[in-house]
């Protein structure tokens, strides 16, 4: 089995960082197709390393199957990693006995994609958003009631709404509850798993504008698993493009989308459509979908890749610098950059 390295940059400057993810591996053992064989295994997470300072926010990015939502359990220590380790202002996460975890969860909170579903229709607003601070300790009941008060005002709701029950509110509405509800234990990381992808787009850009201005006023930080890149543009200082669980470019926005170093990353931006009056559709032919539980020696992107050679199918390409703060984890990098840009507009 072939492991990328998918080294994180080294931490520069004076700003102190919050989040370290070293080196994660998660695998899953499916049900056995035939007895007298070993179960097949799928390797959700190959080996990801990121880094987040406290202030700021990065976007993870890649299409479905690509070991976003594991990553983004696996740093909110709701799945053990096979592997690695994530550390949190210092403290290893899932080495954390039960109770201290249960206390560190006050640091980190998340925002799950569906607002339909990750509310439950027979708890009153008011018990949905304390149920954080309920689950790290005893809070007496006025206390709680003014603590969701406030944070209501917050997201933009009304402490009438307290008493009220989900499907009196609108998909929009049911979000800033959601993220109200990650606000409770004045988090330093939220992590937002397609916090959007549910709303209508009008709703998208209340949300979005929500979530900047709760990072201007209270110093968040974000970590943004999504599959729309103009979102991860407007929001994040930085993104991880993941494929088949591997970080496969790293950079600022502006890098990744003009300059991208990655023929994957290109291939996301050449998805991204584009209203084009008076041009025919370009028709592009149909892509192999690497599997993850069969893994290769190379690049697990070269049955794809349209530069792919020799070498890339026999030895996996390391991330390194193509830039200041830029990363890639290809054997052509430079002459994927040399291509002309396919910038996103938000």
């Amino acid at each position: 089995m072939n492991t990328i390295a998918n080294a994180a940059p080294a931490h520069v400057g004076s700003e102190p960082l919050l989040l370290e993810v070293d080196d994660l591996v998660q695998r899953y053992t499916l049900p056995r197709e035939n007895l007298f064989q070993p179960a097949p295994q799928v390797l959700a997470l190959n080996g990801v390393s990121v880094q987040l300072t406290a202030g700021k926010s990065i976007g993870v990015v890649g299409e479905s199957g690509s070991g976003k939502s594991t990553f983004a359990r696996a740093v909110m220590a709701l799945e053990t990693p096979t592997s690695g380790s994530v550390r949190l202002l210092g403290r290893d996460l899932h080495r954390l006995p039960a109770g201290e975890l249960r206390r560190a969860r006050r640091d980190f909170q998340m925002v799950f994609q569906d607002p339909y579903g990750s509310l439950d229709p027979r708890q009153t607003v008011v018990r949905i958003v304390a149920e954080p601070l309920t689950a790290i300790g005893r809070v007496d009941h006025a206390e709680q009631r003014a603590r969701v008060a406030a944070v209501l005002k917050q997201v933009g709701l009304r402490d009438a709404d307290m008493d009220k029950y989900p499907h009196e509110f609108s998909g929009g509405q049911r979000q800033r509850i959601a993220v109200a509800r990650a606000l409770i234990t004045q988090p330093k990381l939220i992590v937002a798993d397609e916090p959007v992808s549910a709303l209508d787009v009008s709703v998208q850009a209340q949300v979005l504008n929500l979530l900047e201005d709760l990072q201007d006023e209270f110093g968040l930080s974000y970590m943004l698993i999504s599959h729309d890149l103009a979102v991860v543009e407007y929001l994040c200082d930085e993104i991880a493009v993941m494929y088949l669980g591997r970080v496969v470019e790293q950079g600022r926005p502006e890098d990744l989308f003009n300059h991208c170093a990655h023929p994957y990353t290109r291939a996301l931006l050449e998805a991204v459509p584009r209203p084009r009056p008076g041009r025919d559709r370009q028709r592009r032919g149909a892509q192999v979908i690497a599997s993850q539980s069969k893994w290769s020696t190379g690049c697990a992107y070269a049955e794809r890749c349209p530069f792919a050679d020799a070498h890339c199918s026999a030895v996996a390409p390391v991330a390194r610098s193509v830039g200041a703060g830029h990363y890639s984890a290809c054997h052509h990098a430079e002459t994927v950059m040399t291509l002309p840009p396919l910038a996103v507009e938000v």
